[in-house]
């Protein structure tokens, strides 16, 4: 019996995997749910086992199915990377993704890092949403993203944590005790919208979102009109326009974690972790050189 593991079906199933279900992957991969269920078909005949299971609503990998997605990892690591070792035609650019927080900070120090250390590469950023970024890491759009959360996977580095900062247009006055103060929020989801929401629950300080932006731009705008305070990690350089408020709670920092994905040169990743840790630790203020941006909707 001839058995094979094909690429296609094998992508598939890790986008299933990494997205958090069947149409999530097919969102990601650009195809229709029937063609990702199609292919997890093709690799349950493979292995002659099932590989998903129903759970209420929802569904689960079986332990064949985990087993499966481990090796498929490794498979597809190793196939992505055949193809890169072909000379430097076959190599693209190195793709990094990033929200925009921190963003003119970070990426100017981690493009000089990795010019140095893959100038055979180059190296383009995409700047989006998390969301966004995670499913396009998931599919391997992306080589390296910079993405806020815990760093609970084991492709995943930490690499510090980002200040946060309260900030409001100069002369802004702070409303009387008791009366709800006015929050300029990125949409939903967003890391720094929950965490300036909970600091200021947990202060007892009522709060009224003043107004809402999906990029960091329309966020800085609305505080620079005065509609109110706003949360955002700067790693110390104040926005124009804007001043440091030192008369609200100080928040937590949130954690930066490094996500790499399999086929990244192990040298690659590392330059890239120890740079971003230097930067946290002690921040590099400068403008952003000319490397090649992909911009796309980001908070």
């Amino acid at each position: 019996m001839n058995r094979t593991l094909d690429i296609a079906p094998l992508r598939s199933f890790v986008a299933v995997a990494d997205a958090g279900g069947f149409q999530r992957a097919a969102d990601a991969l650009h195809l229709s749910q029937g063609a990702v269920s199609q292919h997890v078909r093709r690799l349950e005949s493979a292995i002659g086992r099932p590989l998903v299971e129903r759970r209420g609503r929802g569904s689960r990998f079986t332990a064949d199915g985990e087993k499966l997605l481990s090796l498929a990892r490794g498979i597809l690591a190793l196939h992505d990377e055949g193809l890169r070792s072909f000379g430097d035609e076959a190599r693209g650019p190195i793709v990094i993704g990033s929200t925009e927080h921190a963003a003119a900070q970070l990426l100017p120090h981690l493009a000089t890092t990795l010019d140095g250390s893959a100038p055979r590469y180059g190296v383009k950023f995409r700047i989006d949403r998390g969301t966004k970024l995670r499913e396009s890491f998931a599919t391997g759009r992306i080589d390296l993203a910079l993405l806020i959360g815990p760093a609970d996977d084991p492709r995943a580095t930490p690499v510090g944590d980002l200040a946060l900062t309260w900030y409001s247009a100069p002369g802004w006055t702070r409303p009387r005790r008791g009366d709800p103060l006015p929050v300029v929020a990125f949409d939903n989801p967003c890391a720094l919208r929950d965490r300036a929401l909970a600091t200021l629950s947990h202060h007892s300080i009522p709060v009224a979102i003043a107004a809402e932006a999906n990029q960091l731009a329309g966020v800085q705008a609305a505080v620079s009109a005065g509609a109110g305070v706003a949360l955002l990690a700067t790693l110390g350089q104040t926005p124009e326009g804007l001043v440091p408020r030192d008369d609200l709670p100080r928040p937590k920092p949130l954690p930066l974690a490094l996500w790499t994905r399999q086929g990244v040169a192990p040298a690659v990743a590392e330059r890239a972790s120890d740079a971003l840790r230097r930067l946290l630790t002690t921040p590099v203020l400068t403008e952003v050189p000319p490397h090649d941006f992909v911009l796309a909707k980001g908070a």
